[in-house]
């Protein structure tokens, strides 16, 4: 598994918190007297209730659509990281990719006096190796 691939749980799950984030800003323009909504046209109030109303439906679709993906991604990445021979290579990927920690907190978390960079690299190390 690349780099890229094992990352795509870590994208994904930021793509669903911008859905998130303009599901309340449209929650918030529906219920407002006069709603302010980046990228909708300007248009009478009848039909901006209207519209609201739609884009709301929508992004809940695109939001579900969304989580059954990353639950399907989690369980692609489990599977990969449970694979792996080594408890602490296993440990890492899983803080990294599924967690999507900091290398810093990668290294605090499995202690031995490792660095966020020697983290890293030995991630970055057996990542290449498998390719």
């Amino acid at each position: 598994m690349t780099k890229k691939e094992l990352s795509q749980l870590y994208y994904l799950n930021h793509e669903i918190e911008q859905e998130r984030r303009r599901l309340r800003e449209l929650e918030a323009a529906a219920t407002s007297v006069s709603p302010k909504i980046t990228g909708l046209p300007h248009i009478n109030k009848i039909s901006d209730k209207t519209a609201i109303a739609a884009q709301i439906a929508d992004c809940r679709a695109v939001i579900e659509a969304k989580l059954k993906l990353s639950v399907v991604e989690y369980n692609r990445l489990n599977r990969f990281i449970a694979s792996v021979d080594d408890s602490l290579m296993r440990q890492i990927l899983s803080l990294r990719y599924i967690n999507g920690f900091s290398w810093q907190k990668i290294a605090f978390a499995i202690g031995g006096g490792n660095s966020a960079d020697s983290a890293r690299k030995l991630a970055e190390r057996y990542i290449n190796r498998k390719l």
